[in-house]
């Protein structure tokens, strides 16, 4: 995808409003990434401002992927771990818009993200995905390992039941030395 540039997203109003109407579009089509559907645009705008005051603090970092002026799609690489795992952090919240679908912006987003870690000091990545219609075929292609499945793990958007498949990575020297 040409032109495509990823970048750390901060706090500014317009930001958290295609943040927003991006979270809302990917529940309103099933993306399961922790809310039901109907998605209050407060609600969406509430979780994002507090997602990147988070970031602000160094707890994570929320990246974006634009094309021209459009938010493509977003992921949050999580950082904030107690003492005794300072050498992972984890993906969430992976959502590309349906126009930008197809077009490998997840995958340039989750190489991003990874690149990111691995300059944090990061030497493991975990991640889970829905079992129903997640992105686990994405996960696998780029080198995760699936270490199993949790039967009934949340709700999906619309209602019903899903699991959740655990993914993980070992990612900077740490995945040289053992490779």
């Amino acid at each position: 995808m040409n032109s495509l540039e990823i970048r750390a997203l901060s706090g500014e109003a317009a930001t958290i409003a295609m943040l927003s109407d991006l979270l809302i579009e990917t529940v309103a089509a099933g993306g399961s990434v922790s809310f039901m559907h109907p998605l209050s645009v407060e609600a969406a705008r509430d979780f994002w401002r507090q997602s990147l005051a988070a970031a602000a603090r160094g707890e994570r970092a929320v990246l974006g992927a634009w094309q021209g002026d459009a938010l493509a799609g977003t992921v949050t690489l999580l950082l904030g771990f107690p003492p005794n795992q300072p050498h992972r952090a984890e993906i969430a919240k992976l959502m590309t818009g349906p126009a930008h679908r197809g077009k490998g912006v997840a995958t340039r987003l989750m190489r991003a993200a990874e690149e990111l870690a691995v300059e944090k000091g990061r030497t493991l990545l975990v991640l889970d995905t829905a079992s129903e219609e997640g992105a686990a075929g994405l996960y696998e292609k780029l080198g995760f390992t699936l270490t199993g499945e949790i039967p009934d793990f949340a709700l999906k958007p619309h209602g019903g039941l899903t699991g959740t498949l655990i993914y993980w990575k070992r990612i900077g020297a740490e995945a040289r030395t053992l490779s």
